[in-house]
Parts: structure tokens; C-alpha cells; sequence
């Protein structure tokens, strides 16, 4: 009878567990949470409690007098909603704007041309904002390159005024925060499998009826969140809006940096930022409220 021989095996050196540096330095994972929730209080909320303080207190204690000033002033009303509305604006264009190109890009088989794409869509964050914006300062002067164009192709006979206006502002903030938009949709996009998209059309789907039923729905958490995120930035955005605006309509931040720059009325700057804190809180919450129902919907079905 041959008896088979077994070797013993050497034993791995990855077989003893070794103490990783949270086990061999005790706290380190409780100093590494305290860090950056000391670093934001210090940083971001508590400046942010002091300015709101400036704008429901005077002399004489709490008061609602500046929130009320600024609800019974037509001025401000209407400072608000154009503040609202052009974020609105921005939203929906940088929408129409990036849905198409980031469902082309994932439709697109050749690796060459996604990575130029890509590639494309990120020089905003490559170029300074100012620099951005001061070159569409010299775009939509009423001789510069949109205006030339325009009137060399016939569609106008005199130049246009572009420039210091609400269509000016709504340009620039677009090129700016398309991008934010675009990578929004496109990482979840990419994730939808495509072969229900083919599976649809294998069965009679018409492109379209297919891109409707199953793409876009699919699409949805990505449009909420690039949308989110592009109208939220909108409503403090200001280098763009206070080199490319006029003075008929103010965002609600140029307003607010008037009264501390010029007027110093602190108190009543203060209380604007606390009203477009409120607001954007508000939007928030029925942001995500619709994510979630998105979310709970998707489940059940």
C-alpha cells in the first residue's frame, strides 16, 4: 500500500492578523471624526450663526424688524424672485443643454471620442471664473464675436444688447455651471443598462417610446440632483451676475454685497442672507423629499 504524502504547508505571513493604526493608536479614529466636525463648526457654522444674529437683533435685543422690512418692500420681493427666476432659467437651458450630450456620450462606443467629450465638458473648471466671465464681457459687447456673427448671417441688422442684462448673466451662469449638471446626469446614466433600452426596441418599441418609458425614468435621481445642485448655486451666485447684470435686475447676492460694501447696513444684509438661507433649505427639502418618494416609488413597482 503506498501511504500518500502530504507536505506541510508553510504558513502565510498574510495568515496572522496584525493590529491595524486605529487598534495601535487608541482615539485616532475618534480624533479623526472630531477634526472636521470642529473644522466646520468653526469655519462654516459659526459665522454663520453670528451673521443671522446681525439680522433679528439690534440694540435693543431679537427683533423681526429687518425680516419684516424686507417682506412688506416691494424692492426686495422683487429682488427675490428675480433671483429665482434666473436660477430657473440657468436650470432648465443647462438641462436641455448637457441631457443630450451625456446621453450621446453613453451611446457612443469608441473610447477615443468619450474621453473628448469629457475632456470638453471639464475646461470650465479648468479657466478661472473671472477670466471666464470678463471673455463673455468681450463676446457680448455690441460689437463683439455674437453680435458680428449674428449680423453677418442676416438675422439681425443692428447689434443687439447683450451685454449688462438678464440674457447676459443667464449665458455666463450657464457656461459656468453646465458642468455640474452634465457629470450629474452622466454618472447615472452610465449605469442604466443599456440592453433594456435594445430589448425595448427588439420587441416593436419605437426609439422613442423606448427612450420615454425606460431611459429617461431611469434618468430621473440624475436630472433631480444635477438640477439641485446647478439651482441651488445659482441662487448665491455673484461674480457672474455683477460683472455681466445691469442694475434694473439685481440677484439677491449683489444686493446683499451693496449693503455691506457700500451702505454698511450689516443688519439688513444679514437678514437677506438669512431669507436665501431659509429658501434654499426649503428647496432642499423638497428635493430630497422627491428623491426619496422617487426612491420608495421605484421599490415598490
Amino acid at each position: 500500500m503506498i501511504e500518500a504524502k502530504q507536505e506541510k504547508q508553510p504558513m502565510s505571513v498574510y495568515s496572522v492578523p496584525t493590529p491595524g493604526i486605529f487598534t495601535r493608536i487608541p482615539g485616532l479614529k475618534w480624533l479623526l471624526v472630531v477634526i472636521p466636525i470642529v473644522y466646520v463648526f468653526t469655519l462654516l457654522l459659526y459665522p454663520m450663526i453670528g451673521l443671522f444674529k446681525l439680522g433679528v437683533t439690534n440694540s435693543d435685543g431679537f427683533t423681526l424688524e429687518y425680516i419684516k422690512h424686507i417682506f412688506l418692500n416691494k424692492v426686495y420681493l422683487d429682488v427675490i424672485l428675480i433671483t429665482l427666476k434666473i436660477s430657473f432659467m440657468v436650470t432648465v437651458i443647462t438641462l436641455l443643454i448637457s441631457y443630450p450630450i451625456a446621453y450621446l456620450l453613453i451611446r457612443i462606443q469608441s473610447n477615443t471620442w468619450k474621453s473628448i467629450i469629457i475632456a470638453l465638458a471639464m475646461i470650465p473648471f479648468w479657466i478661472s471664473l473671472l477670466v471666464r466671465t470678463f471673455s463673455w464681457i468681450v463676446m457680448l459687447q455690441d460689437r463683439g464675436a455674437i453680435n458680428q456673427a449674428l449680423m453677418a448671417l442676416g438675422i439681425i441688422d443692428e447689434p443687439i444688447k447683450l451685454l449688462y442684462t438678464t440674457t447676459g448673466v443667464v449665458i455666463g451662469m450657464v457656461h459656468v455651471l453646465y458642468p455640474f449638471m452634465f457629470f450629474s446626469l452622466f454618472s447615472v446614466m452610465k449605469g442604466i443598462d443599456q440592453r433594456l433600452h435594445q430589448a425595448a426596441e427588439g420587441l416593436g418599441a419605437r426609439p422613442l417610446t423606448a427612450f420615454l418609458q425606460i431611459n429617461l425614468p431611469l434618468s430621473l435621481p440624475g436630472i433631480l440632483a444635477g438640477s439641485l445642485l446647478v439651482f441651488v448655486m445659482s441662487l448665491g451666485f455673484f461674480v457672474t451676475p455683477a460683472l455681466l447684470g445691469g442694475s434694473g435686475e439685481m440677484m439677491i447676492s449683489m444686493v446683499i454685497e451693496n449693503y455691506i460694501n457700500k451702505t454698511l447696513n450689516w443688519h439688513l444684509a444679514s437678514a437677506l442672507s438669512l431669507v436665501l438661507f431659509v429658501v434654499t433649505v426649503l428647496i432642499l427639502g423638497l428635493a430630497f423629499l422627491a428623491l426619496r418618494n422617487h426612491a420608495v416609488l421605484k421599490d415598490v413597482t
